[in-house]
């Protein structure tokens, strides 16, 4: 699951960075070149970077879209939970890495047709269960000849992970991994649907991926693009009572013939109060930035 989330989140931070790269080159061209002209783009392009960011708060904040997003189930930590001192060896976690999974006996039938998520702050919704087999082919989509996990037993339990309405309680599949003493935990249920967004996209790049939350809600991390031509990416950030808007940008870029290559980072952006139930929004795309995309 983890390896398909970032091959989405690498397809779209190139479309970011193309799009990126491509504004800074109008600059130059308007200005001659960023060298000569380097500080009064980059003030433009920090004025146009802020007036967006302004807009998707001002478009979220207060919204029907909003309101729906707040009572959906919307995780922002991983929806697996491995067994306790996992890995015992590199095999068991290279088998993991890849997905490389044996299954030993019968997965059994969800027990009723729906399954609810409930919030430590109250709360709580009905969503559908999924079937053990697929989440077992969640996260056995290996095959190949290497080293795997045995699968001897499973069944349907409960897990705690991080959502948007902050830690909840999910139905999950609890699957038993050949010497280990603790189960494996696969959540049961889907996130909510997403919902179209009060504001259009920028451009037609996806969406940044959420890495994770700290466990005071005073940053996040996201993983973020760059090119080959450039010092890196950095993301800043505008606060709003009702959302946390992050805005993507490259720096240094440099003159020059550039490669094509496409440079992940992860970068932590810390908030001037806890994250909360505010929305965490790309400007970029005008959508909440997500953990995982289903």
């Amino acid at each position: 699951m983890r390896i398909r989330a970032i091959a989405a989140a690498v397809s779209g931070a190139l479309a970011r960075t193309a799009q990126l790269l491509l504004v800074l080159a109008l600059f130059a061209a308007a200005g001659g070149t960023l060298t000569g002209c380097g500080a009064v783009a980059e003030v433009r392009a920090r004025q146009v970077a802020d007036a967006r960011a302004r807009e998707v708060a001002d478009a979220w904040d207060g919204s029907e879209a909003a309101r729906v997003w707040r009572k959906g189930y919307h995780p922002i930590g991983e929806a697996v939970d491995l067994p306790e001192n996992a890995f015992h060896d590199i095999s068991d976690k290279h088998a993991y890495e890849a997905q490389n999974f044996a299954l030993r006996g019968q997965l059994p039938a969800a027990p009723r047709k729906n399954g609810r998520v409930k919030w430590e702050s109250g709360g709580s919704l009905t969503l559908p269960l999924m079937e053990a087999r697929q989440a077992y082919e969640a996260v056995a989509g290996g095959g190949n000849d290497g080293p795997h996990l045995t699968v001897t037993g499973v069944k349907l339990g409960e897990m705690t992970l991080s959502t948007s309405r902050g830690p909840a309680t999910v139905p999950a599949w609890l699957f038993t991994l050949d010497g280990y003493d603790t189960p494996l935990k696969l959540a049961a249920v889907r996130p909510s649907k997403s919902l179209k967004p009060p504001v259009n996209p920028e451009g037609s790049g996806d969406s940044l991926q959420l890495v994770g939350t700290a466990r005071d809600g005073r940053s996040v991390t996201v993983l973020a693009g760059h090119g080959s031509c450039d010092d890196g990416p950095a993301v800043d950030v505008l606060e709003t009572s009702g959302s946390v808007v992050l805005s993507a940008s490259v720096v240094g870029t440099k003159e020059g013939p550039c490669t094509a290559d496409l440079l992940l980072e992860e970068v932590t952006v810390k908030l001037n109060r806890p994250l909360g139930d505010r929305l965490l929004l790309d400007a970029f795309t005008g959508r909440p930035v997500l953990y995982e995309r289903s």
